[in-house]
């Protein structure tokens, strides 16, 4: 609305061409001729929105997804598996995948929420006492010997209430280093983990 009164102001005041008036405004040349003819904007035509061919297929659709509820996960269907039931044993045609992936998408999970089977958050809270538990771990370090770049090898014992760690260097993954590994941990720590 506004833009049509600031073209026609424009042409009255300033006598500027439809070019001239599209440039300064940004839009298309038949806009400033639209603008010039009518004080308003023309209404949008709204298209009619023909029936979606999905529309009579979601209650076989929603079957099939109920059915997967007590299928086990390998055996439940696919929205490319339910697209070949819809055409093999409905003789569906000019269906689309994206579609009936699309709508499977969207309904998967609001069957499962329905069936009482919603996505649920699991986690199991772990405790720790005091100086009962620690953890060991090799991790790969790169070091300078000599000026040449050597693979390494870092030993880590992490106690899992406090989270204090222990580390050294060794060659190797051996046993030899991880029982040295060990040693010089609890001497570090002034004791043994006792879990």
């Amino acid at each position: 609305m506004e833009l049509f009164e600031a073209i026609r102001r424009d042409r009255r005041v300033d006598s500027l061409s439809i070019r001239a008036l599209a440039e300064r405004h940004g839009v298309h040349r038949r806009t400033v001729r639209q603008a010039l003819d009518n004080a308003d904007p023309l209404p949008r035509k709204t298209p009619v929105r023909r029936s979606a061919r999905l529309d009579p297929l979601k209650r076989l659709i929603d079957a099939m997804l109920q059915a997967d509820l007590d299928a086990p996960r390998k055996q439940r269907h696919t929205a490319r598996r339910v697209l070949a039931r819809l055409v093999d044993e409905h003789g569906v045609v000019d269906l689309s995948y994206s579609t009936v992936r699309d709508y499977v998408a969207l309904r998967r999970p609001q069957i499962a929420a329905e069936a009482g089977r919603g996505l649920e958050t699991a986690f199991v809270l772990q405790t720790h006492l005091p100086g009962a538990e620690a953890e060991v771990d090799f991790g790969d370090v790169w070091v300078r010997l000599a000026g040449v770049m050597t693979k390494c090898f870092l030993f880590t014992l992490r106690l899992s209430y406090s989270g204090k760690a222990v580390h050294r260097v060794f060659a190797s993954q051996g046993q030899e280093a991880f029982i040295e590994g060990h040693l010089h941990a609890f001497a570090v720590l002034g004791g043994v983990p006792t879990g």
